[in-house]
């Protein structure tokens, strides 16, 4: 029989692993809005930053105000509160992945404190990868595809008379831009996680390199999906993410079979390698 004393000994750790994580996540709060409030005084060079692939799609045009309107009084403050958000979570991320890093060190080995911390670093600079490709190649071809909608007011001449077409011009609302801008370089960024959250799974012994390839056709269907929903409804666009997330995914795919040779090598050397045991398990046929 467990005893009061027994308990009020196991419940100490606990209280103290929530302590130290009420103390982590506080200092990554604190990071997060000194970090949101910096972004805020300077949202304005930020916002012309993330205006640049819409001026340079009307330039193209021939178009050169490229100025967004207000459609409600409040709007402006939220464009300013929206970007200083991202700017805020980009800027801190260090400083919240570090504290994330500390609250979960002290409980790894360390071999896994070797294997952790490569994916904590991978992470954003996948994430800064697919974000810059958005940023520099996606949205300028949507904002051309979602421009080439505009046609001029003319006055056409016929047998019964004049008869004038109505124009259609771009006048955007600076939220909405700025949502579907960030909307882009979110989705992107998302996307090019796929090698490390595979590799991690494969890491953990989730999933193996053998079941990947043999799931291919439906990754295809999967990415193809994605790729029609994070991107404007032309084909050249959802080609393009096809193209560049389709090969992270054969990617991801060597990365788990050099995470299973790595274990098996060590396993080897501890004598704890059952060759017979892993073709079942290769083939989707656990040993009983």
């Amino acid at each position: 029989m467990t005893s009061s004393d027994d308990i009020e000994d196991s419940s100490a750790p606990l209280i103290e692993h929530l302590a130290e994580l009420r103390s982590r996540l506080m200092k990554a709060a604190g990071a997060f809005v000194v970090a949101m409030l910096i972004c805020f005084t300077v949202w304005n060079p930020i916002f012309n930053f993330l205006t640049r692939p819409l001026c340079s799609a009307l330039a193209l045009r021939g178009q050169d105000d490229c100025g967004l309107v207000l459609i409600a009084l409040q709007e402006g403050f939220f464009v300013a509160v929206s970007i200083s958000l991202l700017g805020g979570l980009v800027l801190a991320f260090p400083v919240i992945s570090f504290q994330l890093w500390r609250f979960v060190a002290p409980g790894l080995y360390k071999s896994e404190k070797g294997a952790f911390l490569p994916f904590l670093i991978a992470s954003p600079v996948m994430f800064l990868i697919g974000a810059t490709f958005a940023y520099y190649v996606i949205t300028p071809m949507a904002f051309g595809f979602f421009l080439g909608f505009q046609q001029p007011g003319t006055l056409l001449t016929g047998t019964d008379g004049d008869t004038a077409v109505a124009g259609i011009a771009f006048q955007g609302s600076a939220q909405a831009y700025l949502s579907l801008t960030i909307k882009f370089i979110v989705a992107f960024g998302l996307c090019f996680q796929l090698p490390v959250l595979l590799t991690l799974m494969g890491k953990a012994g989730l999933v193996s390199a053998a079941g990947l390839a043999r799931v291919r056709k439906y990754a295809v269907v999967g990415i193809l999906v994605v790729s029609a929903l994070a991107t404007p409804p032309d084909v050249i666009s959802q080609v393009i993410l096809f193209s560049v997330v389709y090969p992270l995914y054969e990617v991801s795919i060597i990365l788990v079979r050099r995470v299973e040779k790595q274990r098996e090598a060590r396993l080897r050397a501890e004598g704890l390698w059952d060759d017979e045991a892993e073709a079942d398990l290769a083939e989707g046929e656990p040993k009983a």
